[in-house]
């Protein structure tokens, strides 16, 4: 790959492409197009060709689609976009690499205390986890000649996490809560373990994935290695803030839904590590403390990067 290479990345507004933007921009030149300028959903594989062929990149990378919504809407964002997006690369920048982002919602249910890893079979119980299955078998699938891997992202914390994630939601609560005054907070709390990853960690994961010589394989977990209680998790940002109130049911979070059915998840990463020399860095302290710090003070947060129905525009961003 070319020194200063150009990396088209969909979906820089979202959380986890917002990180992944700031560490490609470091040392590389990122073209970005706004949902408004190019709607992944909404566009046709020649518009993508198009847009490809005016961009040349090296590299795309795709953070883009909904954390929540229906069935058919996992579907169009998911399998439907992967697949026209191979086929745009195929026709317009066959040397280019994609890299998407999947989910760990994949893998379905895993038995507790096993560390899950990408040779593992996956059997996924959500619309979510279903949709992201079906597009990384698309990359999976694809000819050897494509140059195509899914990295799959277990669940991801740090700054500008929505409230369509559970500790988003729990930042956003507490941090209501300490401004009054409150001894307690309506938020349902389960026995869950989940993988909880830095969302800068990730975004290190898509630089590495992008600027490596070859991917030995099409699939990579993006995780910690570590399972922790979500109770505990959230236990530990109330502390980070500063309160020391009770948390009761009551509350519905919204999201959580997508992963309920899945009582563990802890990513096995040595796979990564010997292919992308990528480890994780940060603690869970790290990303609760980066969550809080960079809390909205009016407690709003904007949902996933969910496409609009634009198509994509003559500029390319």
């Amino acid at each position: 790959m070319p020194a200063h290479p150009t990396i088209l990345l969909f979906g820089a507004s979202g959380f986890l492409g917002g990180a992944v933007h700031r560490a490609l921009a470091a040392r590389t030149h990122v073209v970005a197009p706004a949902r408004r300028e190019c709607d992944l959903v909404a566009a046709t594989p020649a518009e993508l060709a198009a847009l490809l062929t005016r961009v040349r990149p090296q590299a795309l990378v795709v953070c883009a689609g909904p954390i929540v919504g229906s069935a058919d809407d996992f579907t169009r964002a998911y399998p439907v976009v992967t697949g026209k997006l191979l086929g745009a690369l195929a026709a317009a920048a066959p040397r280019a690499r994609l890299v998407r982002l999947g989910s760990a919602a994949e893998y379905g249910v895993v038995a507790g205390g096993h560390r899950v890893a990408e040779t593992d079979p996956a059997r996924p119980v959500s619309d979510y986890g279903r949709s992201q299955f079906a597009a990384t078998g698309l990359v999976e699938s694809a000819g050897p000649d494509v140059d195509a891997v899914v990295l799959r992202v277990f669940n991801p914390v740090g700054p500008g996490l929505s409230e369509g994630n559970l500790l988003g939601r729990a930042a956003t609560l507490v941090g209501a809560a300490v401004a009054r005054g409150d001894t307690a907070v309506e938020l349902p709390l389960d026995a869950a373990h989940r993988d909880f990853v830095d969302v800068r960690d990730v975004a290190r994961a898509v630089v590495a994935a992008v600027h490596a010589d070859r991917l030995p394989h099409r699939v990579y977990n993006v995780g910690s290695g570590t399972a922790v209680a979500v109770a505990d998790a959230v236990r530990h940002l109330a502390d980070l803030a500063g309160y020391a109130g009770r948390f009761t049911d009551g509350r519905r979070v919204t999201g959580t839904d997508r992963s309920s059915a899945v009582p563990w998840m802890c990513a096995d990463v040595s796979r990564a590590g010997r292919d992308l020399d990528w480890w994780p860095e940060h603690t869970l302290t790290d990303s609760l403390a980066a969550l809080w710090a960079a809390r909205d003070p009016q407690g709003q947060r904007v949902p996933g990067d969910v496409l609009t129905s634009g198509r994509c525009l003559g500029s390319a961003g």
